[in-house]
């Protein structure tokens, strides 16, 4: 069965809320509950029980800090030492009282005759077993400030930190849209109270959760509404991240019936005489993952160096059902720039295409329209407006280039920061899906928002991009009459090849290094596993 993760705006979890606390359902104290339950558990864990355990909650002025109070007062019930640290003029009044009748010590952090003042709040909180994040909840916006931005520097400035667990999102990360503007505390557990936001998905912000579970609040999320997107302060609507058990249901598997052409033909453009070996990468993860057929297009010694790996290879033109155009080619490489050309004009794309400068298809467009894949020397070749059947795959430095030539001033820190706004900006100017690599990858196109978080550290390598672009080329080539019917699809097998590629990786070499020919090697008994369900 699918599992595929959503991630909601803000907007559609109040609009879920609404009716149940109209009702006068206990959605706090529902979620304390869940909150308290799930820190027991961490404690037995940790420490081998509750009682005796020391506990410090960190509060601010909303419900999120409502949250942590309720929690806190059970918690407290069941023999925890918990003292709660109230960072700012006012909490929770509902949640203060049920802390006070537990008998929970409440202290203000600030300045005062009976405060801790931060010093001695953050020396509370780094002594403490168990350490829960109550500042900010969904409906924040902006970084932490005041007294709880200047106690959370203090905590990351210490040599240890005890186990944080965050109610919501870890506080002070952009909640709608993945940014980090300020200090957060990196939490090593994060309970998403009925549903989750889309920070806890997007980079740089999910890296400060890592580890997150849902609490069923038994929330009914309306659906997202095509083009559906939240104000500014809540960000996008949705952002959706797939599983390994959505694989076999989206991959496409032959039937005894296919012969190589319905299978799907990848075509390559790829590498020159100075990087052969991106040709090599590319071709073989197209090859290992399935493609009926893979057809290099290309000069002499790179169509060589392919053909002595990957015999199985058809070189020159031909019959193509995607191509994949790019990795290891030099623009100013007058050959492969007009082979690149010619596979653009079979995406509806170019001079030769069928789909204007504009973004409105023309009278002569047909069934004969290529799903493409467009990488690294490449994405300098596209014309102004694409098509969402065309993917682009750039790293954070590419895409500051690509939409510095569409008049962003942009460098690539900018796009680390906001990897989501920068990727969306790209999908609005070109048309295009937006694949944007990263330790977290962001997907972006006509079918929503995908984050895809599978590859571990060491896929930070040469050549691993060569081999994502050919495994979404296959992808493309099997579906290319699909993605050009219904372009929304493009998206998901997007994100699809990233996770394949990431777990790729770790089957590769599990917890250790690993290079883009074991990638390549790791693919079809990845692909087996994902597809037949088998366990790891």
């Amino acid at each position: 069965m699918a599992c595929m993760i959503e991630a909601v705006g803000v907007h559609r979890v109040r609009a879920a809320e609404e009716p149940l606390l109209a009702a006068g359902v206990p959605l706090m104290e529902r979620a304390a509950a869940a909150i308290a339950a799930r820190a027991a558990q961490v404690l037995r864990g940790r420490q081998g029980a509750v009682r005796g355990a020391v506990v410090v909650v960190l509060v601010g002025p909303g419900n999120n800090g409502g949250d942590g109070l309720h929690a806190a007062a059970r918690l407290a019930r069941r023999g925890a030492r918990v003292t709660v640290v109230q960072l700012g003029d006012r909490v929770h009044e509902g949640g203060l009282a049920a802390a006070d009748a537990a008998g929970v010590a409440v202290r203000r952090a600030g300045a005062g005759p009976e405060a801790l003042g931060l010093p001695g709040a953050a020396r509370l909180a780094l002594d403490a077993d168990l350490l829960v994040d109550a500042l900010l909840g969904i409906g924040a916006t902006g970084a932490l400030r005041g007294d709880a931005a200047r106690l959370v520097r203090q905590l990351l400035a210490a040599d240890h930190r005890p186990f944080v667990l965050a109610v919501d999102v870890p506080s002070g990360i952009g909640v709608g849209d993945g940014t980090v503007p300020g200090p957060v505390l990196p939490a090593d557990l994060t309970l998403a109270c009925g549903a989750l936001a889309p920070g806890l998905l997007l980079p740089p912000a999910a890296g400060h959760a890592p580890h997150v579970e849902l609490v069923d609040l038994d929330l009914d999320v309306p659906a997202a509404q095509p083009g559906d997107v939240g104000g500014p302060a809540e960000g996008l609507d949705a952002v959706h991240r797939l599983q390994d058990a959505d694989v076999p249901g989206a991959w496409p598997v032959p039937r005894p019936s296919d012969d190589k052409y319905r299978r799907g033909v990848v075509g390559v453009v790829a590498g020159t005489a100075t990087y052969p070996g991106a040709a090599v990468l590319t071709v073989g993860a197209a090859v290992r993952s399935g493609a009926g057929m893979v057809r290099y297009v290309g000069p002499a010694e790179p169509a060589a160096a392919v053909l002595a790996a990957h015999p199985e290879v058809v070189p020159g033109s031909g019959r193509v059902q995607a191509w994949v155009l790019g990795p290891g080619v030099d623009p100013e490489d007058g050959e492969q720039a007009r082979h690149v050309q010619e596979a653009l004009g079979e995406a509806g794309l170019g001079s030769r295409g069928y789909f204007a400068p504009t973004g409105v298809w023309g009278p002569t467009a047909d069934a004969g329209i290529r799903p493409v894949v467009v990488d690294a020397g490449a994405l300098a070749a596209l014309p102004e407006r694409c098509a969402p059947w065309v993917v682009l795959t750039p790293h954070a430095g590419e895409l500051a280039r690509l939409l510095g030539e569409r008049g962003e001033t942009l460098v690539r820190e900018d796009i680390e920061a906001e990897p989501y706004r920068w990727a969306r900006r790209a999908c609005d100017l070109t048309g295009a899906t937006v694949l944007l690599k990263g330790a977290t990858t962001v997907v972006v196109g006509p079918g929503g928002t995908f984050s895809q978080a599978e590859a571990p550290a060491w896929l930070a390598t040469a050549g691993a991009g060569d081999v994502l672009a050919g495994l979404l080329g296959t992808l493309l080539a099997a579906r290319a009459e699909e993605a050009v019917q219904h372009p929304g699809l493009v998206v998901r097998l997007a994100a699809l090849a990233a996770l394949v590629h990431g777990r790729a990786a770790t089957t590769a070499n599990p917890g250790g290094p690993v290079s883009a020919s074991m990638l390549v090697e790791a693919l079809p008994r990845t692909i087996a596993r994902l597809i037949t369900r088998e366990e790891r």
